[in-house]
């Protein structure tokens, strides 16, 4: 062999390279990672319900014999024996599942027991696991019932040490009456936990009747049964739900509104929607009042003990179903449970329907029946073997002695015994261990009945095997034994109508408003109360603080869920609710309207009308009226709904404006009131009814500079009805409607009012309804923003051609410019 010399350099071992993607290596990994993720962390398998980590638990608390009739151990031993033999993740996140399994909050039927504290409703964390103790429940041992039997397959731990069960037997379909909540890579779960009665009810049917739907079932399922109680609505949504596999069910927590004696009220909740944090409730409507969202809640109080109780004072004066509305639109105590039915069948996930997770379920049984079944007959066989050998021995019992006697040792007489009597192996041992007390008659008696006794057991449990019928029976009696053990009434109360969504109209008291709008297009709503009633001829109290030359042109009442249409001169129309609209106190000056309508630069409301609600078969028209005369009668429903940006009311003529606007039903009269005293009455039948955007027809004949100052509405029965008319410097009466005769549209009226240089013009009219006489008041308002609230009764009645009397003391320089009937 040559000499190595110096200059040679060591062999360098061969590196193989495989080149790779690194987008497919990413690909790959993260594909692998998503299905170890959903397999087996985050989705239940639809047999037992249960997560790795939960049947983990279940196991390793029968293997340490926690059983419920054990004593408790330190839930750090069963942590330990999760971790150290079937679960490699982090103790605390086995420890929080155990938690969960114990909480009743949690779990409709818990599977664990505890003692310590296990945590709470407000979301206070259990102790540490050092501290508690914890063992199963009675329904969890259930869930591992049978399972020595060979009922399920076992596979390797995790390091190959040990076995572990794949699935646990379930006695009870743990899916439904539990549900799950997991979130895995690009899937989720979502189950809500179900009434055990109910469930058994569906599997006894569906197993009776294998074609049953799904609306079949739901007879049996009402919906989720939540462990926190409260309420879910709608049984369409329901349905839908559970036929498809996900849907949301709008569920609430149970309130109720209690007077106390002094009048005041309270809102007390009782129960909570399932997964809301009772302390974090609380705290949102704490931050719901402290924000002025909530304006109506005095104090809040906590007085739960073992059940729920939220006691919430309200103030006086409150409307406390307006206050309740609120809390269920603004906190969790009304929200969505958006079901999402995914679980694993056959290692895949599936979104179930309800029939195929009661399916799966009953499949699973028949599985574990079959197999236990299997088990119980295998080992009754071989125990018949047994005896049926121990029954010939002692048949032959002096020859088998004597057998014995003459074998050199153990293994001679076991040969021997099998080539002269035909024994077994299995027998052969049996009778080689066979002791002496065995040959006294009452022994011999005990095994021929326990021969026969296992030979019974054995016929029936092949004729189970052999009968479908059977299997499936003992699958519907072991659920419906469960089901009498566990079982218990619901908790949470279903109701078949469905609940619409809380609207901002909801949450709003239907109250009677003052809207006050002036000149300078500010405007605002307030109590009508603050308006107190005074005597004729006083000076009035101040309301809104205008600007300098600002004056107030509408003062109109209505509810607040009243739709209010804005006029503009420029002949279009606006809606907008009531309470959109700036609440104030009566001296505050309110807010622009362009805040609120798309008004443009050139447009001013000059009328503003409350829409009156519909009323089967009536008849109802707008009629508009522009200051030249023009008047227009359009059908009222293409006012039901009118676009926030406007639209057309009125085609005007060059330098006309539209000046007043009013509903009309079929058979009543309209008059106009002009500013130079004139007042023309005509038939509503006498105007055609048009389109939206048309120009309108001649309503009454002006002098000139005249103008339209008012359009009255004029009921059928007028015997009684007057007309109340102010003029610029606070004068004005009453006239009965019957000194007007009903004349053709479009002539030049009669005299209303002497128009003197001590009354000035005719600012508003308003005509007094007879069958509100007795409650009739009226409000005027000036230019510098006094305005006085009096009773109609004060205003004097006098003829057509007279000046009337002074109704509001106005101060130098001063004017009325709005009147307003209540």
């Amino acid at each position: 062999m040559a000499k190595k010399t110096s200059s040679q350099q060591p062999e360098t071992p061969r590196v193989s390279i495989i080149p790779h993607s690194i987008s497919q290596e990413m690909k790959d990994s993260f594909l692998d990672y998503a299905m170890s993720v959903i397999t087996d962390r985050a989705l239940p398998d639809v047999r037992d319900g249960l997560k790795p980590v939960h049947r983990r638990i279940l196991y390793a608390m029968y293997k340490l014999g926690l059983t419920p009739g054990s004593r408790f151990k330190k839930s750090a031993t069963v942590v330990g024996e999760v971790l150290g033999k079937y679960h490699p993740h982090g103790d605390q996140a086995v420890y929080d599942t155990m938690v969960k399994m114990i909480q009743t909050f949690t779990m409709r039927y818990p599977l664990g027991l505890g003692q310590g504290n296990f945590g709470s409703i407000d979301g206070d964390n259990a102790a540490a696991m050092r501290y508690t103790e914890s063992k199963m429940s009675r329904i969890g041992e259930d869930m591992l019932s049978d399972i020595e039997k060979d009922t399920v397959d076992f596979v390797p731990n995790y390091d190959g040490s040990l076995r572990e069960p794949s699935v646990l037997p379930a006695g009870a379909p743990n899916l439904l009456l539990n549900g799950t909540l997991g979130i895995a890579v690009g899937m989720a779960t979502n189950i809500p936990p179900h009434n055990l009665r109910e469930v058994n009810a569906a599997v006894s049917h569906l197993i009776d009747e294998p074609e049953a739907t799904n609306e079949d079932l739901m007879q049996f399922i009402k919906g989720p049964d939540f462990p926190t109680g409260g309420m879910i609505f709608g049984k369409d949504d329901i349905l839908h739900a559970y036929t498809s596999g996900r849907g949301s069910i709008l569920a609430r927590g149970h309130a109720e509104v209690i007077e106390e004696k002094a009048g005041r009220f309270q809102i007390v909740i009782t129960s909570i929607p399932f997964r809301v944090n009772k302390s974090d409730l609380i705290v949102k409507i704490a931050d719901l009042v402290r924000d002025k969202k909530i304006e109506d809640i005095k104090d809040i109080r906590d007085e739960s003990t073992a059940d729920i109780k939220v006691v919430i004072d309200l103030k006086p004066g409150s409307h406390p179903q307006k206050t309740l509305n609120k809390l269920y639109k603004l906190t969790q105590l009304e929200e969505k449970f958006h079901l999402n039915m995914v679980a694993l069948v056959d290692g895949v996930p599936q979104t179930l329907p309800i029939k195929r997770v009661l399916k799966e379920f009953i499949d699973h049984r028949y599985v574990v029946v079959k197999r236990r079944t299997q088990f119980d007959l295998n080992k009754a066989q071989a125990r018949e073997h047994i005896l049926l050998g121990l029954k010939k021995a002692l048949d032959h019992i002096d020859e088998i002695i004597q057998l014995i006697k003459k074998s050199k040792d153990k293994e001679t007489a076991h040969e021997a015994l099998m080539k002269t009597f035909k024994f077994s192996p299995i027998q052969a041992d049996a009778i080689l261990q066979m002791q002496l007390q065995r040959l006294a008659g009452l022994e011999r008696k005990k095994i021929e009945d326990e021969l026969k006794a296992i030979q019974k057991l054995i016929a029936e449990l092949e004729s189970i095997l052999k009968s479908d019928k059977k299997m499936y029976s003992i699958v519907k009696k072991e659920l419906a034994d469960l089901a009498e053990k566990y079982g218990d009434d619901r908790r949470t109360q279903v109701y078949a109508r469905k609940q619409k969504d809380i609207s901002v109209e909801d949450m709003i008291p239907d109250v009677e408003q003052a809207l006050v709008y002036s000149e300078g297009g500010y405007i605002k709503r307030t109590d009508p109360s603050e308006y107190r009633l005074q005597k004729r001829g006083g000076v009035g109290i101040v309301d809104l603080s205008t600007k300098e030359e600002d004056a107030v042109s509408n003062f109109i009442t209505g509810s607040t869920h009243s739709d209010i249409l804005f006029f503009t001169d420029s002949g279009k129309v606006y809606q907008i609710k009531m309470y959109d609209l700036p609440e104030g106190r009566r001296a505050t000056r309110g807010k622009a309207i362009v805040n609120f309508l798309s008004l443009t630069d050139k447009e001013n409301v000059t009328s503003i009308l409350t829409m009156p609600k519909a009323v089967k078969g009536e008849q109802l028209s707008l009629f508009m009226v522009t200051k030249k005369g023009t008047i227009k009668k359009v059908d009222a429903k293409a006012f039901h709904d009118v676009r926030r940006n406007g639209i057309v009311a009125l085609k005007l003529a060059q330098g006309d404006e539209m000046v007043a606007a009013s509903f009309v039903r079929s058979g009543e009269t309209i008059m106009l009131v002009t500013k130079d005293g004139k007042a023309i009455r005509f038939a509503e039948s006498d105007v055609r009814s048009m389109g939206r955007i048309a120009g309108g027809v001649r309503g009454v004949k002006l002098g000139k500079d005249d103008e339209v100052v008012s359009l009255l509405v004029v009921p059928e029965d007028f015997s009684k009805s007057k007309v109340l008319v102010i003029m610029k410097n606070g004068y004005g009466k009453k006239t009965p409607v019957s000194e007007y005769a009903i004349q053709g549209r479009g002539g030049t009226g009669v005299k209303t009012a002497q128009i003197t240089s001590k009354t000035g013009q005719i600012v508003a009219a308003q005509l007094i309804n007879p069958l509100e006489e007795e409650e009739v008041e009226i409000i005027a308002m000036s230019q510098k923003s006094q305005t006085i609230r009096i009773d109609e009764k004060e205003v004097p009645k006098l003829g057509r051609s007279t000046q009337g009397v002074r109704i509001m003391r106005l101060r130098a320089g001063d004017s009325v410019v709005s009147l307003v009937r209540l």
